[in-house]
């Protein structure tokens, strides 16, 4: 029985031998090989901002979305889009229209197969935006429910309004041909400053979304679609 225990460890370390030198000539191999990588621009689109748009009547929007490839794992980065949403509050109604911009870097995590340019990203934003509010109508708030309601049609235009943010950004890009990639994005913001309408908050900031009372924390998602203009490997 000792014998035949004896053979049984000397065949498992005899294969184990043999499986760590061949994983040793394969990396060894491997490491011979050099392929050059794909770098350049790519520049696509956001599609959930028209897809909103056909089936939301409160809501149109587009966004243009590009990156450069700088290293083996940093790209730069760059959205710019236009938002006109009708937000409904409890007291109040408006509507906020505009334009934005968003700049910042994203970092590939995802360690590709050779032939493969796909991203499992981590980037960060800062945000711009120039718009206007309109004010549509509001209540007048009222402890006495006595006398009915006060509610007051308006059609004003507040112009010259900024908002600026830092954005965190978590997503994944997929070629699904040569060249052409799928994207999906969840974005995570914080608005570091504003300027409001006098006499009600800002209730929908463009490029940064809905704003809620007492906070500065926003979020959005994004579903792209781009191309790859290759400019050179290396």
């Amino acid at each position: 029985m000792s014998r035949i225990f004896a053979s049984i460890i000397s065949l498992f370390l005899l294969a184990a031998g043999t499986v760590a030198a061949q994983e040793a000539s394969d990396s060894v191999q491997t490491d011979t090989i050099s392929y050059a990588e794909k770098y350049g621009l790519r520049v696509g689109a956001d599609l959930s901002k028209p897809f909103r748009t056909l089936i939301d009547d409160d809501y149109s929007g587009f966004e243009i979305m590009a990156d450069y490839r700088l290293t083996k794992k940093i790209y730069l980065a760059i959205e710019l889009g236009n938002e006109q949403c009708t937000t409904f509050d409890d007291n109040l109604t408006s509507k906020g229209s505009g334009n934005y911009v968003k700049i910042g870097a994203d970092y590939n995590m995802h360690k590709n197969w050779v032939g493969l340019n796909n991203m499992i990203f981590m980037g960060l934003r800062y945000g711009f935006s120039t718009f206007s509010q309109d004010l549509i109508d509001y209540t007048i708030n009222t402890q006495e429910p006595v006398f009915p309601v006060d509610f007051r049609p308006e059609n004003i235009t507040y112009n010259g309004l900024n908002a600026q943010w830092v954005e965190l950004i978590v997503g994944v890009k997929t070629e699904i041909a040569t060249n052409l990639f799928l994207s999906l994005n969840l974005q995570l913001k914080r608005r570091v400053s504003e300027k409001a309408p006098d006499n009600f908050e800002n209730l929908y900031i463009p490029g940064f979304n809905r704003t809620y009372e007492n906070s500065s924390i926003g979020a959005g998602f994004g579903y792209g679609i781009s191309y790859l203009i290759p400019l050179f490997k290396k």
